[in-house]
């Protein structure tokens, strides 16, 4: 199969800008945290905003909030919801089809967490300072596309429709940092855990069998290449006869996101 994949983007170029940005206020923020000699008012409440997943897949097409809530002293849990949808395809071009049109995409994300902020690391309550706890986050992405298949007869067209989900169970570490009174970051999260992956395909349209294993296998490329860390999860795995493909594998939790605490 031949692709043709333009595999530098604006959405890439941004994410390099925006990166070394987003180090460079988490270290200005740790040396506002520095000083100890004020009393600081503990905030009980935070909403924030992913950046990270913006970055990752476009400002419109990741939209995701959260709500934090200390429940104890050095203790909270949180809540995150919001749209999520895959970048956007590049044309796949081969002897047998085309992307002709992505017809539908979008999808959704949701996770929880609970927090324990470590008392001997944290000269601050909380929700200030090292944190570590369980989570469960879900994600799924829907797509449906059009494509142009090129046979003996002519040019007729197939519509796929692909759902992603994505359950992951694990456990976090991160570190929250606080921009004067009631701006905060939230930053460095790693989580550690266990994904469980289902990708499934249907076809409306007729297809032959040979052209239809073709289609399945550069959906898996494509979604592996704008999907990061699909290339990992996927790599080995194979669609089954009802074009479905799952695996079950490690996996990590990796997330920005900006607050503002009351």
């Amino acid at each position: 199969m031949k692709n043709k994949i333009n595999k530098i983007s604006m959405q890439n170029i941004k994410k390099y800008l925006l990166l070394p940005v987003c180090f460079f206020i988490c270290l200005s923020a740790v040396m506002a945290q520095s000083d100890t000699t004020k009393p600081v008012k503990q905030y009980k409440n935070i909403i924030r905003y992913n950046l990270s997943g913006a970055l990752i897949f476009g400002i419109d097409k990741y939209i995701v909030f959260g709500y934090e809530r200390v429940i104890k002293p050095n203790q909270s849990f949180s809540v995150n919801f919001g749209s999520a949808a895959l970048p956007k395809l590049v044309t796949i071009v081969t002897d047998s089809f085309t992307l002709s049109e992505d017809v539908k995409n979008n999808g959704f994300n949701f996770s929880v967490d609970y927090r324990f902020y470590l008392k001997k690391e944290n000269k601050f309550l909380a929700p200030r300072g090292f944190y570590i706890g369980p989570f469960y986050s879900f994600n799924q992405f829907n797509r449906d596309n059009r494509w142009d298949l090129k046979n003996s007869s002519g040019t007729s067209f197939v519509t796929t429709h692909g759902k992603l989900n994505i359950h992951t169970v694990g456990f976090e570490i991160g570190y929250q940092l606080f921009l004067g009174k009631h701006w905060a970051l939230d930053f460095l999260r790693v989580g550690p855990g266990v994904g469980f992956y289902t990708y499934n395909v249907k076809f409306d349209g007729a297809i032959d069998p040979a052209k239809k294993d073709q289609l399945l296998e550069g959906l898996k490329q494509l979604i592996t290449q704008k999907f990061p860390g699909m290339n990992y999860v996927f790599s080995e795995k194979q669609f089954d006869a009802n074009g479905r493909l799952t695996t079950t594998t490690l996996g990590y939790r990796y997330i920005v996101s900006i607050g503002y605490a009351f």
